[in-house]
């Protein structure tokens, strides 16, 4: 391991106690080096205990791993990135299992140089949230549809009132133009 490595994981884990979302680090190739409680959690334990030295991509199945990993693109830009609403799945996992929603925050760990030998990359589960936003999403197109649905409604009953009334209107001039060639 890059020293800069190690001391960057002594220093962060003085501190990653107060994180309490998951986490992990990985060195330059991807490989998981360093993780939390929470990370070891979102895993069966037969998974679990052999995290260390995996690849992250391996390990959490997300839907940006392969194309733009996030750990890469931090690398690339040598800056924090965050992606969110990003879908995967933990390994170990049902294949009918639904999938998790994910907000990917990583920063990279560079060397002495400005290189980088390392990522930390800490994962928020926002699932439930995100399946909340999608049924209210969800109502309120049912609601903007059913509206449109009573406006057509009501114009469609007005044009027939509109229409009822003229007749109506025709029929009384008529019946006046009758009662006054009878009072004649």
């Amino acid at each position: 391991m890059h020293p800069a490595l190690e001391r960057f994981i002594q220093q962060f884990k003085a501190q990653a106690d107060v994180i309490i979302d998951s986490w992990f680090i990985c060195d330059s190739e991807r490989n998981i080096v360093e993780y939390n409680r929470a990370f070891f959690a979102m895993f069966p334990r037969s998974e679990a205990r052999n995290l260390k030295s995996r690849k992250c991509h391996e390990v959490l199945r997300l839907g940006i791993c392969q194309g733009s990993c996030i750990a890469q693109q931090c690398w690339r830009d040598q800056r924090h990135v965050r992606l969110d609403e990003i879908d995967g799945k933990p390994l170990g996992q049902a294949e009918d299992a639904p999938t998790r929603r994910y907000v990917l925050s990583a920063i990279p760990i560079l060397d002495e140089n400005g290189s980088p030998v390392g990522a930390l990359e800490i994962q928020r589960d926002v699932t439930d949230e995100a399946q909340v936003q999608d049924k209210y999403r969800k109502m309120l197109d049912n609601e903007a549809r059913e509206r449109e649905r009573l406006a057509g409604q009501i114009r469609t009953r007005t044009r027939e009132l509109i229409e009822t009334n003229q007749l109506l209107l025709k029929v009384q001039k008529e019946l006046m133009s009758h009662k006054k060639g009878m009072a004649l």
